[in-house]
């Protein structure tokens, strides 16, 4: 289920493109679903980012829906994905339905997980986690 956000943060989305949010199914397709929607969404934005500037927003709503969905949800749930864009940054919000939050973990080279949060920590101009009425949302903000 596709959502428009109504709120006064400024966002954008044009009249035949994408909506400003996204509702996807908590499940191991969630990042893939996530980075088309991100993908069609900036390509429709006034103010296109660089390739290599949009690679960086996809691969950091990809690390948090991936962390959304192993770390903060159950079977059945669903993640809402939130895309504002402006002329300065584009800030990116997954909100998932626990209030547990997200923490960086030690860096080692024997584990394959663990490296979600480094990535969008070394990316993200800065990122933050805001607890909800029923859950949390973990934003990060790109600067353009």
């Amino acid at each position: 289920m596709i959502k428009q956000r109504r709120d006064p943060v400024p966002c954008y989305a044009t009249p035949n493109g994408p909506p400003a949010q996204a509702m996807i199914p908590a499940d191991d397709e969630a990042p893939a679903r996530a980075r088309a929607y991100v993908r069609d969404l900036l390509d429709h934005d006034d103010q296109p980012l660089s390739d290599d500037r949009r690679d960086e927003v996809v691969l950091i709503v990809s690390e948090l829906v991936t962390n959304a969905y192993r770390y903060g949800t159950e079977p059945g749930d669903s993640l809402l994905v939130v895309v504002m864009t402006t002329s300065e940054r584009v800030r990116i919000e997954v909100h998932d339905p626990s209030r547990r939050r997200p923490h960086m973990r030690t860096e080692s080279g024997e584990r394959s997980r663990g490296r979600g949060l480094h990535i969008v920590h070394a990316l993200a101009a800065r990122w933050d986690v805001v607890d909800r009425p029923l859950g949390k949302a973990v934003w990060a903000e790109v600067t353009r």
